[in-house]
């Protein structure tokens, strides 16, 4: 080109230019992945009726309560049977929630938490429906293994955002269903954690009863093993009601019985009080695997009724197992 007399002029590469370009080329691969997972959260969201946002990273802090405006649970008080003593406490609740000004000017506040402790199957969760049903207020349900997740800090998020939600529509019933897997007892003294579990129970303590106070929620909440809680939680304030909810009596089992028997064809011969004499120890649980057994045992022999010895032997099977049908031990020897 100098040969041929052209005027040329040399510059320096763009160094600027060239590390942009650089940067754009590494960040490239990462924009289209986070684009894809964006749009395919949208697309879930949008056919599922929402049921992507759960997989949001965005959302992961929202909490995965079931609300319900008007609760319509088809449980009643009249449906909850053997436990008259619980429901008394209960009753109180819904009275109050029903009819507040009766005990406000008389100076009465009415329990901040509820909790019911009783062994498996005793009835716990059908009373928190129960109360729900009865109430007619909004109802939060939950079970306190939600709270958790990986990343600390998403538990905590969850009770605040389940709280702010419970305030917004107050008065209002919050049910927390096995509390003890986020209250258990927290490290004291050297070593002390600081993990999510613990970060969820402090926060979980501070809307109970912190130092804004929380009016007009109630806390249902229930659990087997109620000597593991953190003693925070018993404290009056938080869950100042403790409501046993034991094995039922026999006149419970009977009245249970008659619950679970209800939709099920019984022949002449079937006694409930014969049944539950022999279904001593029984939850109510129990009690109504005893008739779903009985009725498969009639449905096997192709029986139109359940009769009495259905129902027992149901009982035999889920005290002691099958019948062997072998040979005895005489024979064996």
């Amino acid at each position: 080109m100098q040969d041929n007399n052209v005027d040329l002029s040399v510059l320096p590469p763009d160094q600027a230019g060239a590390a942009l370009f650089s940067i754009l080329n590494t960040l490239a691969f990462p924009l289209i992945l986070f684009g894809g997972l964006f749009l395919i959260n949208r697309s879930r969201a949008g056919g599922a009726g929402g049921a992507g946002d759960q997989m949001n990273p965005f959302n992961m802090g929202k909490s995965k309560a079931r609300i319900q405006m008007e609760p319509d649970t088809g449980v009643n008080f009249e449906a909850v049977a053997g436990v008259d003593e619980a429901k008394e406490e209960l009753a109180e609740v819904v009275d109050f929630l029903k009819n507040p000004a009766r005990y406000t000017e008389l100076g009465a506040k009415i329990p901040r938490g509820a909790l019911l402790i009783g062994p498996p199957g005793t009835g716990k969760t059908l009373l928190a429906k129960a109360v729900a049903g009865e109430a007619g207020v909004p109802f939060f349900s939950i079970s306190a293994a939600e709270f958790i997740e990986m990343f600390v800090g998403v538990g905590a998020s969850r009770v605040r955002d389940l709280f702010e939600q419970a305030k917004k529509n107050a008065p209002c019933i919050i049910f927390i269903d096995e509390l003890d897997a986020v209250g258990r007892q927290r490290a004291q003294g050297v070593g002390m954690g600081n993990d999510e579990r613990e970060q969820t129970i402090n926060q979980l303590l501070t809307e109970m009863d912190g130092f804004e106070g929380n009016k007009g929620v109630i806390v249902l909440a229930a659990t087997n093993i109620p000597e593991v809680l953190d003693k925070a939680l018993l404290r009056p304030g938080r869950f100042d009601r403790q409501i046993r909810v034991g094995l039922p009596d026999f006149k419970g089992r009977t009245r249970i019985l008659g619950v679970h028997a209800k939709d099920k064809k019984l022949g002449p011969d079937v006694s409930l009080e014969d049944i539950a004499k022999r279904c001593l120890g029984m939850s109510g649980a129990d009690l109504a695997n005893v008739m779903n057994e009985a009725a498969i045992f009639s449905a096997r022999k192709k029986k139109t009724t359940i009769e009495a010895e259905d129902v027992f032997d149901a009982i035999d099977r889920i005290q002691i197992g099958l019948e062997k049908k072998g040979g005895t031990f005489s024979e064996d020897r």
